[in-house]
């Protein structure tokens, strides 16, 4: 557990890194299309191709911090059992449907490696390393959200509630 969690959490901050280079690059090519009127032929692709990645890389992360959006108006007048339902339910959900976008995002990109697909611009990078974010992702969130699991019924509370948990926040 503690390995998975310093992995989410490291790939959580090269998220954030990427973040920050997606924001420079799309600075960087206003300033030369619109100052200077001549724009970069690499600055939408290449942004778009970090956006993804640092998307599906954070993921887990944010699963692992509680970080995601909650609605709390149940959640916040149940008692320790029923947070602890309502979390497991959620992370559930988040663990079946991470496994069919593993399953499924491992199919496209086989048949883009088989295939040899490449993007239509003029870098024209093959399709396979845009798509095996969404697997490499999801199977990090499927992996988090298992343990994450596990966390919500080892604790004597509920590691919502604060100072009982690894993290504070809740699922629901």
């Amino acid at each position: 557990m503690r390995a998975l969690d310093r992995t989410s959490d490291a790939l959580g901050h090269v998220a954030a890194w990427l973040f920050v280079a997606i924001g420079l690059m799309v600075s960087y090519d206003v300033t030369l299309r619109y100052v200077f009127n001549a724009p970069t032929k690499w600055a939408l692709e290449i942004s778009e191709f970090l956006l993804l990645w640092a998307t599906y890389l954070a993921a887990a992360s944010v699963l692992r911090h509680r970080q995601n959006i909650r609605i709390t108006l149940l959640y916040d007048v149940l008692g320790a059992t029923g947070r602890r339902v309502c979390d497991t339910l959620a992370l559930l959900i988040i663990a079946m449907f991470a496994a069919v976008a593993v399953v499924h995002g491992l199919d496209i990109v086989y048949d883009s490696v088989a295939q040899g697909r490449r993007t239509s611009t003029m870098l024209q990078v093959p399709k396979w390393m845009t798509e095996a974010a969404i697997p490499l992702g999801f199977g990090l969130l499927l992996a988090q959200a298992l343990v994450e699991m596990g966390r919500v019924w080892s604790c004597r509370t509920n590691p919502a509630e604060p100072g009982n948990g690894p993290e504070e926040g809740a699922l629901s």
